[in-house]
């Protein structure tokens, strides 16, 4: 059977690492769920959300070229439109790590920063106009 993007397949896991699961497909083709796509939520371990000899309904993400195939669990669950919809809404900003983004104390916003950047800037300009202002002399005279 070719094994095509887009495509749900049941497989077994068949190992755990601290980057994802491998995943055997049928005929012994084996695939990778990567970590960030176990579960809607952040996952801190594989181990918490899946076992070795689980049988789970994986999505075909991506083949490459040379043979390793991408597999997501997440996405291989149906939900409805208008869950879908709120979770995108819900989502917010987010952080490198995917993480919702919550400024602590002491840590501004992207706003904030470039609110005081042009600030700095409107300072540093005035100051710079007016001494070379007065360095410039009266009438212009020539340069030899």
């Amino acid at each position: 059977m070719a094994i095509e993007v887009g495509t749900k397949l049941e497989g077994k896991v068949t190992g755990i690492t601290h980057f994802g699961a491998f995943v055997d497909l049928s005929g012994g083709v084996t695939g990778l769920v990567h970590i960030s796509e176990i579960a809607d939520s952040y996952v801190k371990d594989v181990n918490e959300h899946l076992k070795i000899a689980d049988v789970v309904t994986v999505k075909v993400i991506n083949v490459d070229k040379d043979g390793k195939i991408g597999l997501s669990i997440r996405q291989a669950v149906d939900k409805p439109p208008e869950q879908q919809q709120q979770q995108q809404q819900n989502r917010g900003p987010r952080d490198r790590g995917g993480r919702p983004f919550k400024p602590g104390p002491g840590r501004a916003t992207f706003e904030d920063k470039v609110s005081r950047f042009l600030k700095d800037s409107e300072e540093r300009i005035s100051n710079l106009k007016k001494s070379t202002e007065s360095k410039r002399g009266g009438r212009g005279g020539r340069r030899s």
